[in-house]
């Protein structure tokens, strides 16, 4: 490959994969790339429902004669009209309670301020709603899409690293974490999330269980766009198999509803929600978006409309 036709899109996306892997402490797979089905167009047609957004990213580049600083990069803003028949929401991990009590009010909130009020109106315009839970809960749905079998992994089954490394037992065992006395107590709270009751699964929406399911299902469903909400913005947002880092290495157009996700912080971090904050800047920098949800219901064209 020539560095000519080496694009600016590609690198961003290739070397996500990087910047991700960084912030998370762990690797990503870039699964195969799939064709897309016959029946994707590649635009939309003038009488089609559309979604009008102004979707924001990071602006690495700088304008003729401005010195090329970190400090000269900024935000900027991009003009899309998105097919609606192509598009979906993405819902992940909207759970009904949470072992933090700070994230779990956080949640909360956002839940009865932003992301109620905005799948109901997205429900109402048409839009595609994609739910996607953990994997024990998925299975459970009786809308569970059952595309695939109910895997959720990033690398598939290998011989190296040895299992005892992986599962840190064994020769392996003093590199694991230490025991936590309430240990049995979280994991017995994780167990028993569930959708939360403002937000489950109506009619025939789809409930998925890993990221080739995810990607199964857009390919019959001629599904290019990702708009992606719920929680926690710093883990499952970012790092399951159908969020956004491996769906955008999938090639799909990633846009993240900022103002209905929160992250897990810490002692020093919550102040200002730099955990938040810092997984949005992420993906904005490395060639994905972030909208509003009032930009979004504010967004939707009629199919008569010719604007």
């Amino acid at each position: 490959m020539t560095f000519e036709k080496y694009s600016r899109r590609k690198f961003l996306k290739e070397n996500s994969l990087t910047a991700m892997g960084t912030v998370l402490g762990s690797g990503l797979v870039l699964p195969a790339m799939a064709s897309p089905s016959s029946d994707v167009r590649a635009q939309s047609t003038e009488n089609e429902k559309r979604l009008h957004i102004k979707p924001r990213y990071h602006r690495w580049d700088v304008d003729p004669g401005v010195e090329w600083l970190e400090t000269n990069t900024h935000a900027a803003y991009l003009d899309w009209k998105i097919p609606l028949a192509q598009s979906a929401l993405v819902l992940v991990d909207v759970w009904q309670q949470h072992y933090l009590k700070d994230t779990e009010a956080r949640t909360e909130d956002i839940i009865n301020r932003k992301l109620y009020p905005f799948v109901a109106k997205c429900r109402e315009e048409g839009l595609q709603v994609i739910h996607a839970p953990a994997r024990r809960v998925a299975v459970r749905s009786p809308n569970w899409v059952k595309l695939t079998p109910p895997v959720d992994y990033y690398f598939k089954a290998d011989s190296w690293p040895p299992a005892d490394f992986i599962e840190r037992k064994g020769a392996f065992a003093s590199f694991d974490k230490p025991f936590e006395p309430r240990g049995d107590e979280r994991k017995a709270i994780a167990a028993s999330m569930d959708f939360h009751p403002k937000v489950r699964p109506v009619g025939a929406e789809a409930v998925v269980c890993s990221g080739e399911e995810l990607h199964q299902y857009c390919k019959k469903k001629g599904i290019v766009f990702l708009l992606y909400a719920g929680f926690n913005t710093n883990g499952c947002i970012l790092s399951r198999t159908y969020g956004t880092v491996n769906m955008g290495l999938r090639g799909y157009g990633i846009v993240l509803v900022r103002d209905c996700t929160t992250g897990m912080e810490t002692k020093e971090s919550q102040p200002e929600m730099r955990q938040t904050n810092g997984a949005i800047l992420l993906l904005e920098t490395w060639g994905h978006f972030t909208v509003t949800s009032d930009e979004v219901a504010q967004g939707f064209i009629p199919s008569t409309s010719k604007t």
